[in-house]
């Protein structure tokens, strides 16, 4: 029974330890007045069976808990999700707020909140870059696929001689885990404070409330704007910052370790080509698993489980060497 010495210091399961540890005094003293007096061994041996089959149970119960609590570290139920316009222009802005749009459809459909942290926008409305914050059981095993470069072919409005532009857009999805394994030195960090934009004549917009955090050693921005103080939009910049670190810690060690990416879908690494939409044939084609779906326009308004349920089954085949 000394499996319970790895739950000591786990306050999600400290009241089961507890309960465990009472449990153990009991058999103690159990067994100290069996030890004593022989006419109460038989009664003593029945309660210590007892209280053996409630610790089991306790156990259980502990490995129940941190088994789930470990599953939500690995598949957190909150990411952050970034789109930022590629090759193409104002098409390529387009084409990254519609991406946007088709991932928060996904969200509302499935019962998920999101919210808008920072966004770009462009001349013609599309955004130059944004991210938004998505929480909801599942989200980030849903979604973790998603990360690369979508390619959009199909004439644009204002094409005049109706002629089939490429476009590219990059998605990131951030799992933003509740410990974090980065350690961010503070001069490493680059911290700016502004107004945040927006309707005028509201207070947010009156003090410095968005903060923009720089990483030095690697150059990555991160930005918030979306909530009412700054010591929150602090918050969730360093928040996004440490699972950018992360993500690109994770990059590198993909890249060393490629041949022994075994049922992993691509690198997960956002310049990776993944996916192109191809609007005159209605077809989308997922390069990684060699798959195509129609119905372009029920895709892109958040219809994605066919593409999304087709990624999680190929990461679960054993593939070949």
């Amino acid at each position: 029974m000394s499996n319970i010495e790895k739950y000591r210091g786990n306050h999600q399961v400290a009241f089961l330890v507890e309960q465990y540890e009472k449990l153990s005094a009991e058999k103690k003293q159990v067994e100290e007045m069996a030890a004593t007096d022989a006419s109460v061994a038989e009664l003593a041996r029945e309660d210590i069976t007892r209280i053996e089959q409630e610790q089991s149970a306790l156990i259980e119960q502990m490995e129940h808990i941190t088994k789930a609590e470990e599953e939500a570290e690995r598949f957190p139920n909150e990411v952050v999700l970034e789109v930022r316009a590629g090759a193409g222009g104002e098409e390529a802005a387009l084409f990254a707020e519609e991406l946007a749009h088709m991932y928060l459809r996904y969200a509302e459909k499935m019962g998920w909140q999101s919210k808008t942290i920072s966004e770009s926008p462009s001349s013609l409305g599309g955004y130059k870059e944004a991210s938004f914050e998505i929480k909801g059981q599942g989200v980030y095993e849903k979604l973790r696929f998603e990360t690369g470069v979508h390619r959009v072919q199909r004439i644009p409005a204002t094409e005049k001689q109706g002629r089939i532009h490429t476009s590219t857009a990059s998605v990131a999805i951030l799992p933003i885990r509740k410990k974090s394994a980065m350690v961010v030195s503070p001069d490493d960090l680059e911290i700016e404070f502004s107004r945040a934009g927006g309707a005028g004549g509201q207070n947010v917009n009156k003090v410095e409330t968005a903060v923009r955090i720089v990483h030095k050693p690697t150059g990555i921005d991160v930005r918030s704007t979306a909530e009412r103080s700054q010591q929150q939009n602090r918050e969730r910049a360093m928040s996004i910052l440490l699972s950018k670190l992360e993500a690109l810690q994770e990059e590198e060690e993909a890249k060393k370790h490629a041949d022994l990416r075994r049922g992993q879908i691509g690198t997960g690494d956002r310049s990776e080509k993944i996916r192109t939409y191809n609007f005159p044939q209605d077809r989308i084609t997922d390069h990684r698993i060699k798959e195509s779906w129609s119905n372009i326009e029920g895709i892109m308004s958040g219809m994605l489980d066919e593409i999304l349920d087709a990624l999680a089954e190929a990461a679960q085949e054993p593939q070949e060497a």
